[in-house]
């Protein structure tokens, strides 16, 4: 029997109708392969192998493994035992692939930041986690809910909030309601000439978010012409192209 471990953030999901929801949340229309993030009991896993061909598995707790190996034996070496965010992508994938998960709560910001490093290879997702964070990360600009996950994620994947999961769906249940989104690469946007500048434009400018953005800018301001739009705007005002202009512009 496999319990749900606290020091893991398992909050197991018991409703198949859910599950089902989110495995046709992904379109793949590539039929790249698809990994699944903590199956744990696998009945999210049950309902994605029943619509993607090439199919694999990704677990680091020891005691599920030997779990799903006998409910799924199908899966065979396409079981990785490993933890996702030590995972080399390419020791298994040579090329492009699909995500999809319930998350725990108290490692998805890794788990983000690590898709974001991984952008080339990751072409779409679809994950549950917080309601809150799932809000946020699918955020347009003009609204309190924009912030720093926003711009960093929308720069380069299209995001959509999907449906809302209540407490009830889980065991044990979480105390907050689950959100389920999806990511899918986007080339419609230009690309931040420097990356790093990008996400350091982008994080002073929300850690001062009352502020305009020549006052939580001003370190970075040195060559930029005092006449700039954008200057007498608060950041939840930029949308995710202005704040692509502004770092390319001071890059």
């Amino acid at each position: 029997m496999v319990k749900p471990k606290k020091h893991l953030g398992q909050h197991f999901l018991t409703d198949p109708g859910i599950s089902r929801r989110i495995a046709n949340g992904l379109i793949n229309e590539n039929k790249l392969p698809v990994l699944e993030i903590g199956p744990g009991k696998g009945i999210l896993t049950k309902q994605i192998m029943a619509i993607q061909s090439d199919f694999w598995a990704i677990e680091t707790d020891d005691e599920s493994i030997p779990y799903l190996n006998e409910h799924f034996p199908e899966l065979s070496e396409k079981l990785i035992h490993a933890d996702f965010l030590k995972f080399d992508f390419q020791a298994y994938f040579k090329g492009k692939l699909c995500l999809i998960g319930n998350l725990p709560y108290n490692i998805s910001s890794p788990i983000l930041f690590k898709i974001l490093d991984n952008k080339d290879i990751i072409e779409e997702t679809v994950f549950m986690l917080q309601k809150e964070v799932a809000r946020r990360i699918c955020a347009d600009h003009n609204n309190k809910e924009y912030g720093i996950l926003s711009v960093l994620i929308q720069t380069y994947y299209d995001t959509k909030y999907l449906f809302t999961v209540n407490e009830g769906s889980f065991f044990p249940p979480p105390k907050v309601k689950s959100g389920v989104f999806r990511l899918k690469r986007n080339r419609a946007l230009p690309c931040p000439d420097n990356p790093v500048l990008h996400k350091q434009i982008i994080k002073a400018a929300f850690n001062q978010r009352r502020k305009t953005m020549r006052n939580s800018l001003k370190g970075f301001l040195l060559s930029l012409p005092e006449d700039a739009e954008w200057l007498g705007l608060r950041p939840e005002q930029c949308s995710v192209r202005d704040f692509i202009e502004i770092s390319n512009q001071l890059s």
